[in-house]
């Protein structure tokens, strides 16, 4: 029987590192790891998602938006929430020659 890495299964089914596909792939599921970590960390500090939307200035509708797709949120959205949440934030940017960290 022939196994398969996780990223030979990647590069068969949705395409080769460096493709469209496969970049469309993993940011959209980095995304979703975001949103699953916003509701994990909400979960531990034991807040409802109305209770976080309170704390950010959104109704709780919004929250669950974020934390089921987080595709559409605003950066500034995000770092409300990390905040209320009591997350240190560091976001880092590659360009081509450039390494630009915002912490």
């Amino acid at each position: 029987m022939k196994t398969y890495t996780l990223n030979q299964l990647k590069d068969e089914f949705i395409g080769k590192f460096g493709t469209a596909e496969r970049e469309q792939y993993e940011y959209e599921l980095k995304l979703d790891v975001l949103g699953e970590l916003i509701k994990q960390t909400r979960k531990q500090k034991n807040l409802t998602q109305d209770e976080l939307g309170t704390l950010i200035g959104v109704n709780k509708s919004e929250i669950s938006k974020l934390e089921n797709n987080a595709r559409n949120m605003k950066i500034g959205t995000l770092i409300k929430v990390f905040n209320a949440l009591k997350a240190n934030i560091k976001f880092r940017v590659e360009l081509e020659n450039q390494d630009w960290s915002l912490a």
